[in-house]
């Protein structure tokens, strides 16, 4: 079960428990059932075949888009040119509120989006000062957005003979930051073979 305020996910492998679960629930609370689960808090969730998901921000992400007038941006194919270093001095970015409303945006796309995590973490690293290069950055994430809108995250269902094993990918650069020596680290956290953290 996941409840965010007054909306909830109920799921499982007994569709009797889950009709007595909701039966329950409707009798202390006032429930609407919406039925199979096709969208929630911005989050697409389709159903494909061999029992996948796929959870993703398509209108999410077009929305983002019309937002700072770039849908009819050409896409590209990746979120950050390798070995980028952003630097803190330049010319001030002139509107810092929208920069920091689209920064935010950018970083709940994460959720069904993990490859631009480590480009959206470098330009929120900005926040309270951003640059007109910082600028540059975030819409060549949004244009590479625009190009793979249609990306998301698969949810595959666990193999009954595979075991069920936790897995933990992790990775640091020390001290490759210019401005401040610090070091980036990263993980990815693996629950049997979908990607959940």
């Amino acid at each position: 079960m996941l409840v965010y305020v007054d909306d909830i996910i109920i799921t499982g492998n007994s569709p009797s428990l889950l009709q007595k679960f909701a039966t329950q629930l409707n009798a202390t609370f006032s429930l609407k059932d919406l039925g199979t689960l096709d969208y929630f808090l911005g989050i697409e969730v389709k159903s494909l075949s061999h029992g996948k998901l796929l959870l993703s921000q398509d209108k999410y992400i077009t929305n983002l888009l019309t937002k700072v007038k770039m849908e009819d941006s050409k896409g590209i194919s990746t979120p950050m040119i390798g070995g980028q270093q952003l630097a803190k001095g330049g010319t001030l970015f002139d509107d810092p509120t929208l920069y920091r409303s689209v920064v935010g945006a950018l970083q709940y796309a994460t959720i069904t989006r993990p490859e631009i995590a480590f480009s959206v973490n470098k330009v929120s690293q900005f926040m309270c000062s951003p640059m007109e290069e910082h600028w540059k950055v975030v819409k060549r994430i949004l244009r590479y957005l625009k190009g793979t809108v249609g990306h998301g995250l698969v949810f595959l269902p666990a193999k009954h003979t595979a075991p069920f094993n936790l897995t933990a990918i992790t990775d640091a650069d020390w001290a490759s930051d210019p401005n401040d020596r610090r070091s980036t680290s990263a993980a990815c956290i693996y629950l049997g073979p979908n990607l959940v953290s």
